[in-house]
């Protein structure tokens, strides 16, 4: 959510039952803009808020130029003034964050323990001792921010295009999706590289734009259901809503290029989810 429609987007997810206080929306505003200038920054939008048991995470993201998919960066606050900068998620990063589970405790230095037992030795001297890795509340941050980023976020075809050198900036010529076309998932895209495309046949690729159809497209989440779709505040607002990752909202204002998503959660995927629909 851009921090100068910030107000207005926090009203058009307001179905959702998530939101921010006023003081929290005011301080955020004046504070997401101060961040854009003060780290030189081309763009910088309100990703979320992740709760937490003795404090909550207020997640922002940013860009410094044109390219908007591969160069974001991640910001936190915990009082929605002062925001720190979030390392990348590498590979490595997240795999060693995925094994904590449970609620996030609020504070970024708290270390959860982990213990996993070795083997040592072969045959008959074969024994297993404990060993007991340490992982910080920080890193357990990027990887969950980056694990919604993949599987959660998500922008209307046509508001991004890909430019002959393979950057992925804003369509400025975007006006919104056609009423008819905001209920079809495949007007919806997950806003990450694509690191497993759809395969497609030939017929179905004649139809791509290039430029435009470069992500994959809802449409072929697994598990089927794992969305939510639905016209709210009397047909103005289209509402999308991830069953996967609980407290992630999408909205778009169809014949308008209004757009954008937030998330509001506990920071854990809904592993249940094959068995509730």
């Amino acid at each position: 959510m851009e921090a100068e429609n910030l107000q207005l987007s926090l009203d058009a997810v307001s179905g959702s039952g998530h939101g921010l206080s006023p003081e929290q929306s005011a301080a955020l505003r004046t504070s997401l803009l101060l961040l854009r200038r003060d780290m030189q920054l081309a763009r910088v939008w309100l990703w979320g808020k992740i709760l937490g048991v003795r404090g909550d995470y207020y997640i922002a993201q940013g860009v410094a130029g044109g390219e908007q998919l591969r160069a974001r960066k991640a910001f936190y606050s915990l009082n929605c003034m002062d925001w720190c900068l979030l390392p990348p998620a590498t590979n490595d990063l997240i795999a060693q964050a995925h094994v904590v589970t449970g609620r996030f405790i609020g504070d970024p230095s708290h270390e959860y323990e982990h213990v996993t037992q070795k083997k040592v030795d072969e045959g008959d001297a074969a024994y297993s001792e404990e060993v007991t890795t340490n992982i910080k509340e920080e890193s357990r941050l990027v990887a969950t921010i980056a694990m919604i980023d993949k599987e959660a976020a998500v922008v209307p075809r046509g508001a991004f295009v890909k430019n002959p050198v393979g950057e992925v900036q804003i369509n400025h010529c975007f006006r919104g999706l056609a009423v008819n076309e905001a209920k079809k998932f495949s007007s919806y895209f997950h806003f990450t590289p694509t690191l497993n495309p759809t395969n497609k046949s030939l017929l179905e690729q004649a139809d791509l734009n290039p430029a435009l159809d470069f992500l994959n497209s809802l449409e072929h989440d697994v598990p089927k259901g794992s969305w939510s779709l639905q016209f709210e505040q009397g047909g103005s607002v289209l509402i999308l809503r991830s069953l996967l990752w609980l407290g992630m909202t999408f909205y778009h204002l169809p014949l308008t290029p209004q757009h954008g998503y937030i998330y509001i959660g506990n920071g854990e995927r809904n592993i249940d989810l094959p068995f509730m629909i």
